[in-house]
C-alpha cells in the first residue's frame, strides 16, 4: 500500500475513532432508518439502541423471569394442574408434578371446611413458581439476593389468605420467623409479602394488561426497537475476522484472528493454549487501521468428521512482490485433532489483487456441497477496471461468486472440479467457475439452515454487499445472478451510463440502506437454533463502522423484508446473569455455532495487530426453549494444550447494578420492606409428614378459632393420591437456584 493512499485509509477511519481502545459503545445517535426493502426512504430521525443504564432510569423492573435466573418457555406437554401457565410460563410436566403432589400433601393436613375455604389459596400460591414473572414474585431477578419463602402476594388477596387460612402458613413455609410472627398478626405477615412494585404481585400481575400483552414475543419498545442480551463469549482477540465449527459433534468453536491465527474454544468457553493453525508469517497483513488484507476466510469440508479436510483464503505476496489471494486446501494432524498439519496446504485458486482492498474473503459449503467462493471487485473506487469493470467481466474471476467442487480434480489440470450445472459453462469468454457476478465486495455471507421443522428457507445463500459512497445491501444469491454493480449501487444507479444499459433482469437486493444508517454492512445470518424460539427466521446482521445492529423479517405473503433495529442491554429486558450493557464498536463479523446459537465478533480499535476484539452471542430474553430441549451432548475431545479458562472482561448488568452507591442518605435503609434471611442460614422447609401436631395449632392456641376459619388437623389423615404425580416433592419454600477483516471504504 503506498503512503498517500494510506493516509487517506486511516483518515476515515479515524474519523469514527473518538475513543481510546477498549471503550465500548453505550448510547448514539443516527439520522435516518428504512423499514421496507420497497425502497431506500429514511424516517426515523434516531437509533434505538438502548445500550446504557441511563436508558432505565430508576430502581430495577419486574421482566420475565424464571427461578432459574432463564426466560419463561412454552411448555412442551398439557399442565394438569397449574393449568394457568401451561401456554406460557416456568414449569414443565415434571415441574408442575411436583407442585400437584406437593398441594395434595398439604391439604392432608386441612379438614373438609379448609378445603373449601383454602384450596384455592394455596394452589394460587404454589402456582405462582409457574408464573412467568416468578423470579419477581420470589425477588429472585438477582442471584446475589436470597430468595423469598412465599411469593409476593397483593394487599388485599393476603388479607383475605390470612384471615381464612393462616393456620396454612406453617405448611406453606417453614421460615420460623414467618410462623412464630404472622400466623396471628395479618399486618406483618402481608408487609413480609409485599411487593414494593404493586403491578408485579399476584394476582395483580395476572390482570395487568400491559405487562401480559405480547407476553413470549420478542420485546419491542415503543419506536419497534427489538430488545435482545448479549453474554460475552471471548475476549483479546485481534480483529476476529470469523469463527467457524466443524460440524462433528465436538461443538468446538474455530476464531480467526486477522494475522492469520486460528484458536480453539471448547464447549465449556476455554481456550486451548496453542493454536489450530499459525500462519502469521505467510499472510500478508499490517497493523494499519482499516488495512483489509490478512487472514479472510475459513470452511470446513462437509465430511470435516471423516477427511479432516478444511479450507482456507488469505492475503499473501509472491516472492515477486506481488499481492495475490489463496485460497487452499488443509488437513488437520493425525496426532492431534486440535491442529492443522502445518506441511498438509494444496493451493486451490490464487488471484492477482490489483488493488490493497476489496478482498472478498468469504468461503462456505452450500447444501449443494459444493464449495462457493465470494471475491471482492479488486479494490480501488468505482471497479474501474476495464470497459464494464471486473465485476460485470465474466472472463474475471474478481467481483463474483464462485463455485467450485472440491472432491476432484478437472481434466485440464485445476485442482478442482466444475459442478456441471455451473450457469456459464457455455458461455465461450466466461470462466466456469462463476456462479453469480456483480458484486462489489460482499462481506460475510451464510447458508441458511431452513426453518427447523418445515424446511422452509434451507439453502438460501445471504451477503452483505459492501457500497461504494451511497447504499449497503443484503443479497440472496441465486444461480446466474448479475446484482449489478457497477452499473447499480443499491437500488440506484452508479454508472449512469451503465445502468440504463443494463439488463432488466439484474437482481436487486432485499434490502439496501444510505449514509444516514450506517457505511459499511457487515452480513450476518438466519437465526435457525433452538436456544431462542422467537428468533426463528430473522435476518440478523449489523453496520462496521457504527456498531448498529438489524434485523430482517421476510413476509411470507409478500416476499418483502421489513427492517428493524436491534437494541442491546436495556436494563429491564436484560437483567439476567452473565448479561452485559455495551459491545465493541466495530461489528467485524457474524457467526453461528454447531447448534444454530448466534454470535457476533466486533473490536474498539480495527488493527490487525490490537487485541481488542470479543465475541459475542445474542440472547432473546422475552422467551426460551423448555429446559432440556437444547440439551447438547458434545463428543468428548482430548487435549494435548493447555486449556484457558475464560476470563470475563465486561461487566455484566447485575454486576453494575449491585454497585454500591457511592453515598446513602443518612437513615435510609436499603431495604425494600420484605425481611429477607440469610442466603447462608436460610430456614429449610420441613416437610408436613414431620411437623408436630403442635405446631399446625394456631399460635394463639389457647384462644377460640373463629367461625368458618379453616382449621388444621393435630391428626394427619390418609393421603390423597394423584395420577402422574412424581414420588418425591419438594417443600415449597425450598426453591432452588439453578445457580471484518476491517475494511476500508472506497473513497
Amino acid at each position: 500500500m503506498n503512503e498517500p493512499y494510506r493516509e487517506e485509509v486511516e483518515d476515515f477511519y479515524m474519523s469514527d475513532l473518538k475513543k481510546p481502545p477498549g471503550e465500548k459503545v453505550s448510547a448514539w445517535p443516527c439520522t435516518g432508518r428504512s423499514g421496507s426493502s420497497s425502497g431506500v426512504s429514511f424516517s426515523c430521525p434516531h437509533v434505538f439502541l438502548c445500550l446504557s443504564l441511563l436508558c432505565q432510569a430508576g430502581s430495577l423492573l419486574g421482566h420475565p423471569q424464571c427461578l432459574d435466573y432463564g426466560p419463561p418457555f412454552q411448555p412442551p406437554f398439557h399442565l394438569e394442574f397449574c393449568t394457568a401457565y401451561e401456554n406460557f410460563g416456568c414449569c414443565d410436566q415434571e415441574k408442575d408434578n411436583s407442585i400437584a403432589a406437593k398441594y395434595w400433601e398439604i391439604m392432608d393436613y386441612i379438614d373438609p371446611q379448609g378445603h373449601k375455604l383454602c384450596g384455592r389459596y394455596i394452589k394460587d400460591i404454589l402456582c405462582q413458581e409457574c408464573s412467568p414473572y416468578a423470579a419477581h414474585l420470589y425477588d429472585a431477578e438477582n442471584p446475589q439476593t436470597p430468595l423469598r419463602n412465599l411469593p409476593g402476594l397483593c394487599s388485599d388477596y393476603c388479607s383475605e389468605f390470612h384471615f381464612n387460612c393462616y393456620s396454612a402458613i406453617s405448611l406453606l413455609t417453614g421460615d420460623k420467623h414467618m410462623q412464630e410472627c404472622c400466623e396471628t398478626n395479618k399486618t406483618r405477615f402481608c408487609n413480609l409479602l409485599n411487593l414494593h412494585d404493586k403491578d408485579y404481585c399476584f394476582p395483580n400481575v395476572l390482570r395487568n394488561t400491559d405487562l401480559n400483552r405480547n407476553l413470549g414475543s420478542v420485546v419491542e419498545d415503543r419506536k419497534g426497537c427489538l430488545q435482545l442480551c448479549l453474554t460475552e463469549v471471548a475476549n483479546g482477540l485481534r480483529n476476529p475476522v470469523l469463527m467457524a465449527h466443524a460440524n462433528d459433534q465436538t461443538h468446538r468453536m474455530f476464531v480467526a484472528e486477522q494475522v492469520g491465527i486460528i484458536w480453539v474454544y471448547l464447549p465449556d468457553g476455554s481456550r486451548l493454549e496453542e493454536p489450530f493453525l499459525d500462519i502469521k508469517t505467510i499472510v500478508l497483513a499490517t497493523p494499519w487501521v482499516g488495512d483489509e488484507r490478512g487472514f479472510l476466510g475459513l470452511a470446513f469440508h462437509p465430511k470435516y468428521k471423516y477427511n479432516g479436510k478444511f479450507y482456507i483464503y488469505y492475503s499473501y505476496m509472491d516472492k515477486k512482490r506481488v499481492e495475490k489471494i489463496r485460497i487452499s486446501e488443509m488437513k488437520v494432524s493425525t496426532s492431534d485433532i486440535n491442529k492443522a498439519d502445518p506441511h498438509s496446504e494444496r493451493n486451490l485458486l490464487e488471484l492477482e489483487e490489483p488493488a490493497a482492498n476489496h478482498n472478498g474473503g468469504q468461503l462456505l459449503f452450500g447444501v449443494d456441497g459444493y464449495m462457493y467462493i465470494f471475491t471482492g471487485d479488486g479494490g480501488k473506487a468505482g471497479d474501474p477496471f476495464g470497459k464494464f469493470g471486473n465485476a460485470q467481466n465474466k472472463s474475471a474471476l474478481l467481483g463474483k461468486v464462485l463455485r467450485i467442487d472440491v472432491d476432484g480434480k478437472s481434466t485440464t489440470g485445476r485442482p478442482y472440479r466444475i459442478p456441471p450445472d455451473n450457469p456459464f459453462m457455455s458461455e465461450a469468454k466466461a470462466r466456469p467457475e462463476v456462479y453469480a457476478y456483480g458484486v462489489r465486495n460482499m462481506w460475510r455471507c451464510a447458508v441458511d439452515r431452513g426453518d427447523p421443522v418445515t424446511r422452509k428457507g434451507r439453502g438460501r445463500l445471504f451477503c452483505g454487499d459492501v457500497g461504494q459512497n451511497r447504499f449497503e445491501e443484503i443479497d440472496i444469491i441465486v444461480k446466474g445472478g448479475n446484482y449489478g454493480w457497477r452499473a447499480k449501487e443499491g437500488f440506484e444507479c452508479y454508472d449512469t451510463k451503465l445502468c440504463h444499459n443494463s439488463s432488466l433482469d439484474d437482481i436487486l437486493p432485499i434490502f439496501a440502506y444510505g449514509r444516514e444508517v450506517g457505511k459499511s454492512v457487515t452480513g450476518g445470518y438466519v437465526y435457525r437454533g433452538c436456544e431462542s424460539p422467537n428468533l426463528n427466521g430473522l435476518y440478523i446482521f449489523g453496520d462496521f463502522m457504527n456498531g448498529r445492529l438489524m434485523a430482517l423479517q421476510e413476509d411470507e405473503k409478500t416476499n418483502k423484508w421489513k427492517q428493524q433495529d436491534i437494541c442491546i442491554g436495556n436494563t429491564k429486558a436484560c437483567a439476567f446473569p452473565g448479561m452485559i450493557s455495551s459491545y465493541s464498536k466495530f461489528i467485524i463479523s457474524f457467526a453461528e455455532d454447531e447448534a444454530g446459537k448466534l454470535y457476533f465478533m466486533s473490536t474498539s480499535y480495527p488493527s490487525a495487530y490490537a487485541p481488542h476484539g470479543s465475541l459475542y452471542k445474542f440472547v432473546d430474553p422475552a422467551r426460551r426453549a423448555p429446559p432440556g430441549k437444547c440439551k447438547l451432548k458434545p463428543v468428548p475431545v482430548k487435549t494435548k494444550s493447555k486449556r484457558i479458562p475464560f476470563a470475563p472482561r465486561a461487566k455484566t448488568i447485575l454486576e453494575l447494578l449491585n454497585e454500591p452507591p457511592t453515598t446513602q442518605p443518612p437513615g435510609k435503609s436499603s431495604s425494600t420492606g420484605v425481611t429477607r434471611t440469610s442466603s447462608s442460614k436460610k430456614a429449610k422447609t420441613t416437610p408436613p409428614s414431620k411437623i408436630k401436631a403442635s405446631t399446625l395449632k394456631p399460635a394463639s392456641a389457647g384462644k377460640k378459632t373463629p367461625k368458618n376459619k379453616a382449621k388444621v388437623k393435630n391428626k394427619p389423615k390418609r393421603k390423597v393420591k394423584v395420577t402422574k404425580v412424581s414420588k418425591t416433592t419438594p417443600a415449597p419454600s425450598s426453591t432452588k437456584r439453578n445457580p471484518r477483516v476491517t475494511r476500508m471504504k472506497k473513497l
